[in-house]
């Protein structure tokens, strides 16, 4: 399943590799990504393939408690619900 990673917070060392980190073991591959610091904040987006036997809310689930762990909003979503709100 494709889906969309945002990761927001303030700017510290680290927090791409965290994040990439854990996508690595639950084998969610990176298709694209697109990072920025604004007023020092860094801004995140990545397009990315899930395994289709995953359990999306489990690692929506664990993303959300290592943005805690990091300070940051972390959110994974289904590509599907990107692409139905801007089709109106």
């Amino acid at each position: 399943m494709k889906a969309i990673l945002t990761v927001v917070g303030q700017d510290k060392v680290g927090i791409v590799a965290e994040v990439s980190r854990f996508l690595a073991e639950e084998q969610i591959n990176i298709l694209d990504i697109s990072q920025t610091i604004l007023d020092g904040y860094f801004t995140m987006m990545m397009a990315v393939m899930v395994p289709e036997n995953s359990d999306v809310k489990q690692i929506a689930t664990k993303l959300a408690e290592l943005g805690q762990a990091l300070k940051v909003d972390i959110n994974l979503k289904n590509e599907e619900i990107y692409r139905a709100m801007h089709q109106l």
